[in-house]
């Protein structure tokens, strides 16, 4: 689950850029998919307002998740940093391949979330 700023504006990246399938969005709630069947959630920041404290956090300056990264796999990366290009994304890192046999593309999502997405390009 990800608070975010604004539901309507994180739809995109999910569901164009990571092109999971859409289960439910409203203006304070969505759900998705992912390709192995596990589910991501987006709750709007004023579902917390009954928590100052969550408020007064997220309301904070910098970007959300600072020092989380939140890694996916069975994603295409060369795919995905392209989708992410023509929407306007943030690229952090452009795909690669790694020694320890991943294959990945780091961007942000609307919201400032790190995401490293990609696949295995090795097997042990």
């Amino acid at each position: 689950n990800l608070i975010v700023a604004d539901v309507d504006a994180s739809l995109p990246f999910f569901t164009d850029v990571l092109e999971l399938k859409k289960l439910y969005s409203d203006p304070d709630f969505a759900a998705f998919e992912g390709p192995q069947g596990w589910h991501l959630m987006l709750h709007a920041d004023h579902t917390l307002d009954h928590s100052p404290s969550e408020t007064a956090r997220l309301s904070a300056p910098g970007k959300r998740g600072t020092g989380a990264e939140i890694r996916l796999m069975g994603f295409d990366p060369d795919a995905v940093e392209k989708r992410a290009r023509a929407l306007g994304f943030t690229v952090n890192v452009p795909a690669a391949t790694y020694p320890h046999g991943w294959r990945e593309v780091r961007l942000e999502d609307a919201n400032g979330y790190m995401f490293a997405v990609g696949v295995a390009t090795t097997t042990t």
